[in-house]
């Protein structure tokens, strides 16, 4: 695992949390060739954290995993299912990659949160779906590390969910008030800048 050199930016975000889930048969992590995790029939879950994101929101998205319909049912109906109604398993992955700008040729990963605030959301998220959910069932990748994911998409099935975008409540703030509001500092892995 890389990651002690960082480069800090400001800028103004209005991403939110995202992931993106995929059905598999089966799927694992490996880091150097050594196992850490692996699930059987379930979900696998990329999730991404948005700077301007709070526990609550993820808490929620943490319950719309376990809640998501991504299976039949015995009668064939499609839709049908949660993993929790298949007593299937759940391997959860961060990549803040999802929050990536591709409006050029060079990816600007701007829009994901850094830092230890990344790493607070994310390990609270984990935790929310283990407590929705059992505990044993709940499987986790490893946050900030290089890492290979192994997967069988069952179907193929992959969806995406979203958080709600933070709304500003407050009134009579001016343009550039609320713009300072939002900026968040941030930090990027250096051998991502180059």
């Amino acid at each position: 695992m890389k990651g002690k050199a960082y480069a800090s930016y400001r800028f103004h975000s209005s991403d939110v949390a995202s992931a993106v889930l995929q059905r598999v048969a089966s799927a694992s992590v490996t880091i150097d060739a050594q196992l850490v995790s692996s699930i059987g029939k379930g979900v696998l879950v990329f999730a991404a954290v948005a700077p301007d994101d709070t526990p609550k929101e993820i808490e929620s998205m943490a319950a719309k995993v376990l809640k998501l319909k991504m299976w039949p049912d015995e009668a064939g109906g499609t839709w049908k299912r949660s993993v929790q109604d298949i007593k299937g398993e759940v391997l959860c992955v961060s990549q803040f990659t999802l929050l990536a700008s591709t409006k050029k040729a060079k990816p600007d990963f701007h829009g994901a949160a850094g830092g230890e605030k990344a790493r607070d959301l994310y390990d609270r998220f984990v935790a929310k779906v283990q407590e929705l959910y059992e505990h044993e069932k709940v499987k986790n990748g490893v946050f900030a590390a290089m890492m290979q994911v192994n997967l069988q998409n069952d179907g193929p099935v992959t969806l995406e969910i979203q958080t709600n975008p933070a709304k500003d409540q407050e009134k009579g703030n001016g343009e550039e008030e609320v713009k300072a509001k939002n900026k968040s500092e941030y930090e990027l892995p250096q051998e991502l800048l180059d």
